[in-house]
């Protein structure tokens, strides 16, 4: 038995391994718009759909299921009775997901970001779940991004529109500060985990959920549409198991700590590439970061070294150690943190070196930490003492990652 999934640009798609893993044979297929209905020729048991064909795939179809006719769009077929059948398991992906994170869109004040078919989705969502009220917020709408912040009273906010996703991570479609009654951010992207949205929530305190959960529920779903048993058991175990494919381990702390020695240990551990920042810039430019700092000065290298974490950060599935001035900036941290696992690797001030670093001689080593201290720990998921062995320290952070809860269950 054969699967797929159809869309026009799937390069970064997850769908292949999410049913890889439960033992699918299924492949990705980018075909345009005007060969949809040859490619249901090939007889295929099973297809997702995803944009920009959801409503495209409807006209070729011998049914729909209530679910699909809904929302008025498919994203799961199956071929059965001789023909194919359009079901639209999205709608259980987003329940599930808010459901997860105990955000309750009953009864609530609902803000969908986004009029395209996620919107829809959501929006079928709200009346199923009955909301009180739900507004659709749209670029040339009646509610856009410029008035939607007269709804002060939103309680939960559901983004369903591509502002923050991959390659074009970093930006966000609304500022979340300026709704003071808000309770729940759900985040339909995926890729970065960490929008800068789903930034934003956490800082704020606002409980929040990243689109992977939705995503492989959508997918365990079809699987039950097309004869298989996946239970919310295995949509948990998958939805880890990602996570912990796509995410990245991130060192910060102090020049000459032992971030790369340590990288280089730990990327081996979990059969992950390393990425040095330092070593990119060099590549980049064909010079040291000392080199930088001494010829055109620290800003230039600081500027240097934000593109290249932010050309690394979002491709996710390193070990990726910084330079020790990289938590300097904040747009840096929320580049790391948006598919990342950040460990202060931290390290006797007396074990540390100068050597080779401009900035730790200006400075003095002393004085330097104590202006850094407090950014590493802000900008720090988890902690790892390097004063021993490399070896040991490598593995305590392996077994800290393995064990890092990414998005948890409430």
């Amino acid at each position: 038995m054969k699967y797929c999934l159809i869309g026009e640009r799937l390069s970064h798609s997850y769908s292949a391994e999410i049913h890889a893993k439960c033992g699918l044979t299924y492949t990705l297929r980018e075909i345009p718009r005007d060969k949809i209905k040859n490619f249901l020729k090939e007889g295929y048991d099973g297809f997702n759909v995803t944009i920009p064909y959801k409503q495209d795939i409807i006209p070729y179809l011998d049914g729909l299921a209530d679910s699909a006719a809904a929302i008025g769009a498919v994203n799961t077929v199956v071929k059965k009775d001789g023909g194919y059948y359009g079901y639209n398991t999205d709608a259980e992906g987003m329940r599930y997901a808010l459901k997860r994170k105990g955000i309750d869109i009953c009864g609530k004040k609902v803000m969908i970001l986004g009029s395209g078919g996620t919107s829809r989705t959501a929006a079928a969502l709200c009346k199923a779940e009955n909301a009180e009220f739900c507004v659709v917020v749209s670029r040339s709408g009646a509610v856009n991004y410029q008035n939607c912040y007269d709804f002060k009273d939103t309680e939960i906010i559901i983004n369903a529109t591509p502002v923050g996703m991959f390659p074009n991570a970093g930006e966000s479609p609304v500022d979340l500060s300026r709704f003071s009654n808000l309770k729940g951010v759900f985040d339909c992207i995926y890729n970065p985990f960490k929008t800068a949205l789903i930034i934003q929530a956490d800082k704020l305190g606002i409980t929040c959920s990243d689109g992977l959960p939705m995503l492989v529920k959508q997918a365990t779903e079809a699987q039950k549409i097309w004869g298989f048993c996946a239970d919310d058991g295995k949509t948990e175990e998958l939805i880890n198991s990602l996570y912990l494919d796509k995410a990245n381990v991130v060192l910060i702390g102090m020049p000459s700590c032992g971030k790369s020695a340590v990288g280089k240990a730990v990327a081996s551990l979990l059969g992950k590439k390393f990425i040095d920042t330092d070593a990119e810039i060099y590549n980049a430019t064909g010079k040291t970061p000392a080199e930088i700092i001494e010829t055109d000065g620290e800003r230039a290298f600081r500027d240097t070294e934000t593109e290249i974490i932010k050309k690394f950060a979002y491709l996710g599935g390193a070990v990726i150690a910084t330079g020790g001035g990289a938590v300097l900036r904040e747009e840096n941290v929320s580049a790391l943190k948006s598919n990342g696992v950040v460990f202060y690797l931290r390290r006797d001030i007396s074990l540390l070196t100068a050597a080779g670093r401009p900035l730790s001689k200006e400075k003095g080593i002393a004085k330097l930490f104590e202006e850094r201290k407090a950014l590493y720990e802000r900008a720090a998921d988890l902690t790892a003492d390097n004063n021993d062995d490399i070896a040991s320290c490598a593995e305590k952070i392996a077994r800290a990652f393995n064990n890092y809860e990414f998005n948890p269950k409430i």
